[in-house]
């Protein structure tokens, strides 16, 4: 997989070169650079090509929007993928939370019936095959 990114990266670069030189032949356009004018606009006609076939290699990709939304604004998109890892470990720290707190519900609310009924509870337990004098 990662030799078709670096192949796309390659053609990308090689892309962006060209409409680089392009653009200088453009700015200052003289009849007598037609030539290698014509020449950069095949080079760039090839170029998408190529940058075409290697988006058919890698049509399985999935990239999230909010990525795109990080580099309009100016953003570095390795931000992107911090920002997810942090939002995550603090929604699982919050999860985490909330799975102690029903445990300890669960917990004294099962104390709390034992002492209430006794006996139903000891039936409880034994059906969860739980020691009945916990």
């Amino acid at each position: 997989m990662a030799e078709k990114f670096d192949s796309l990266e390659e053609h990308l670069e090689k892309f962006v070169e060209n409409i680089r030189q392009l653009g200088i032949i453009v700015s200052d356009f003289q009849p007598s650079s037609q030539a290698g004018l014509n020449q950069k606009l095949n080079f760039m006609v090839t170029g998408l090509q190529d940058i075409d076939k290697c988006r058919q290699q890698l049509h399985e990709i999935s990239v999230p929007l909010e990525v795109f939304e990080y580099i309009d604004q100016g953003r570095n998109p390795q931000l992107y993928t911090k920002e997810c890892l942090e939002r995550a470990l603090a929604k699982n720290e919050q999860v985490k939370g909330k799975i102690d707190t029903m445990k300890k519900f669960k917990s004294l609310l099962i104390q709390e019936l034992t002492k209430v009924f006794p006996e139903d509870m000891a039936k409880y337990k034994a059906i969860r095959g739980e020691d009945p004098s916990s």
